[in-house]
């Protein structure tokens, strides 16, 4: 086991609701994560809870100097990390349901692309609306949303709420193949085309994180 492996150990234990993994997704995963970005131009992509960075290698692979990678990471120790390993990566400290403000407050209309490394199914449905909320107002009418998910905790009622919030959000979802080889097993939603206007209750919704 590498450090970064142990390092990702270390704040899973310090807040395990947070933290979400007790080791970082597969490369395999993260390429499935990275694959739907555009080929070509200069996107804006925003990756939000990046950890130490198994989603940002892939997406800078994948970008190759093109666009703008805005990655939100909420702890610190997360984000230092990530400064150092990526320096042309824009790494916000600040909580996922803030991305729309930290856009306005780099000039960015919209963005492209939103991928998100956030464990979506431990959260609760007013924390799910608020952070589903905050994409809907950030993407770009054609952008799109990714995000992946335990295959063990797919029929649980907070990841069935989480599906079924996406059909609500977007247009079109897809979904991935499972990677087994990733532990534990995941995998990846693939959402494009917001629904417009936004859904009300979620983009709105005033309600506090739990």
């Amino acid at each position: 086991m590498n450090d970064e492996h142990w390092f990702f150990i270390r704040e899973f234990l310090r807040n395990p609701l947070r933290t979400a993994s007790i080791i970082p997704s597969s490369p395999k995963v993260a390429r499935q994560m990275a694959a739907a970005l555009p080929a070509e131009g200069e996107p804006v992509v925003v990756e939000l809870g990046p950890g130490t960075g198994a989603f940002t290698t892939a997406i800078q692979r994948r970008l190759g100097g093109r666009g703008h990678h805005l990655a939100v990471e909420l702890n610190d120790r997360f984000a230092a990390l990530l400064r150092a390993r990526f320096p042309s990566v824009d790494v916000a400290v600040s909580d996922a349901v803030h991305v729309r403000k930290l856009l306005d407050d780099r000039g960015v209309t919209c963005a492209d692309a939103v991928i998100s490394g956030l464990p979506h199914a431990l959260f609760s449905q007013s924390l799910q609306h608020r952070l589903m909320g905050a994409v809907q107002d950030s993407l770009a009418p054609d952008g799109m949303f990714v995000a992946y998910a335990y295959v063990h905790a797919a029929w649980s009622p907070p990841a069935r709420r989480f599906g079924r919030l996406l059909k609500t959000v977007f247009k079109e979802v897809a979904v991935g193949k499972v990677v087994w080889a990733n532990l534990p097993p995941a995998f990846v939603y693939t959402a494009r085309h917001v629904r417009t206007p936004p859904r009300p209750g979620i983009a709105d919704a005033n309600v506090s994180k739990s």
